[in-house]
């Protein structure tokens, strides 16, 4: 593992730890639903056509800026509940990482939540919808900076 990916691995890490300690897996969802409900709202601006995730069954909006510390800065909304704590996770994960961080961190740690197995295909498509969202903003973070932007 690369320094790099130590913030994101650590907070991946963080997650897989908290959902392993919950045995069923009716309390994962509801973990996950709670998740979902604490993320902060999506500014309604942000429900724009321009910023739904595609791939994914139920509506999902991501968005991502940079911040002046040039990490990224994720925001997201779904009108499922399960999706939105999905993306709630995704935002906890790699939300104020640099690019070069999220880029660099393994997305191995969804498999070790456990929720691939557990999600129906419609769902684990959408989630990976939404992480191949994030790794493209990072990609084009990252160029951007390289150009001097």
């Amino acid at each position: 593992m690369t320094n790099e990916a130590n913030r994101v691995s650590e907070r991946q890490q963080k997650l897989i730890e908290e959902f392993s300690k919950i045995p069923s897996w009716e309390d994962r969802y509801k973990r996950l639903i709670e998740r979902g409900k604490k993320l902060a709202a999506l500014p309604d601006e942000l429900h724009d056509e321009k910023y739904k995730v595609r791939g994914c069954q139920s509506q999902v909006w991501l968005h991502a800026a940079l911040n002046p510390d040039k990490t990224v800065a994720l925001q997201a909304d779904s009108d499922a509940l399960i999706v939105k704590g999905l993306a709630a996770l995704l935002v906890e994960t790699y939300s104020n990482a640099t690019p070069e961080e999220i880029l660099a961190a393994s997305p191995q740690f969804l498999k070790e939540l456990g929720f691939e197995g557990h999600l129906s295909p419609s769902r684990a498509n959408g989630l990976y919808a939404m992480l191949k969202q994030i790794l493209y903003y990072a990609t084009a973070f990252q160029a951007l900076a390289k150009m001097g932007r």
